[in-house]
């Protein structure tokens, strides 16, 4: 694969795209590395919809202030932040409990974000190795993904699916584990992020390509030394203007991206 030459940095500032002078640091990509929720499909809407459900009651909204905080993290983590952040009398388990049963009904219903299918479909009809790597849990990952539609596009990943099920207790995003193990899933010598990489599996990091929405996962992917390129709603966006919270490249869709400009085949016209 032909190394790209592109040595720009795309920046989301409020709501438009500048370019600043950063170098990409990939050589070639070897495989791709997919978030899943707000990434590829709607599922942050629903967790918003669902959230202010149960806060409505109590007089509260989840702002995106709050939200910021709680996009990536495991589900007992951004709930804690979340309920100390608005003050209401539910236990984690509480909020818990009635979260999932709303979202559970919501779930199987999502859809696609804007050209996230196109993109999959693209790096798999190429041979460009693919993966999923979602702080969600297994059980969300099957509800999310039943419909004939999004079965049919996640079936391309093949087995190549890590969850929050997959990975250690207390090491999800930010930490890097996620990103490093689906990219071993994929046969990539990374190493693990117990230990310091060797050069050659330091190499294989920096060949890969990760795709976040949230910024731990951000953080997640630039800790497991790969280029990470940010795709965050306008709303988280706007929260730092100007900020690429260290990506490689900042977009405002995945409609935005050029395989090309990261030696990858590029679209067909």
């Amino acid at each position: 694969m032909i190394a790209s030459t592109h040595n720009e940095q795309l920046t989301l500032t409020c709501g438009f795209l500048d370019r600043t002078a950063l170098v990409i640091m990939a050589q070639q990509i070897n495989a791709v590395l997919f978030d899943m929720d707000g990434l590829l499909i709607a599922s942050e809407q629903i967790y918003t919809l669902v959230t202010n459900n149960i806060l409505e009651p109590y007089g509260k909204k989840l702002t995106w202030a709050i939200k910021a905080n709680l996009m990536g993290k495991p589900e007992r983590d951004a709930s804690k932040f979340l309920l100390n952040a608005v003050s209401i009398p539910l236990s984690i388990d509480e909020y818990l409990v009635e979260r999932n049963r709303q979202q559970n009904e919501l779930f199987p219903h999502v859809a696609f974000l804007p050209g996230a299918e196109k993109l999959i479909r693209h790096l798999h009809r190429h041979q460009i190795p693919i993966a999923v790597a979602t702080g969600s849990r297994r059980s969300s990952y099957n509800l999310k993904t039943s419909s004939a539609t999004n079965s049919a596009v996640f079936a391309l990943f093949g087995p190549h699916v890590i969850t929050a099920d997959d990975i250690p207790k207390g090491r999800g995003k930010p930490n890097p584990d996620v990103f490093l193990q689906a990219a071993r899933a994929l046969g990539v010598q990374v190493g693990d992020a117990d230990s310091e990489p060797t050069e050659a599996q330091a190499e294989a990091r920096r060949n890969c390509l990760v795709f976040e929405d949230a910024k731990p996962g951000v953080e997640a992917g630039l800790r497991a030394g790969m280029n990470v390129v940010w795709v965050p709603e306008p709303e988280l966006a706007a929260l730092n203007p100007g900020s690429s919270e260290g990506a490689h490249l900042v977009l405002p869709s995945l409609e935005h991206f050029k395989p090309e400009d990261w030696g990858l085949p590029p679209y067909d016209t």
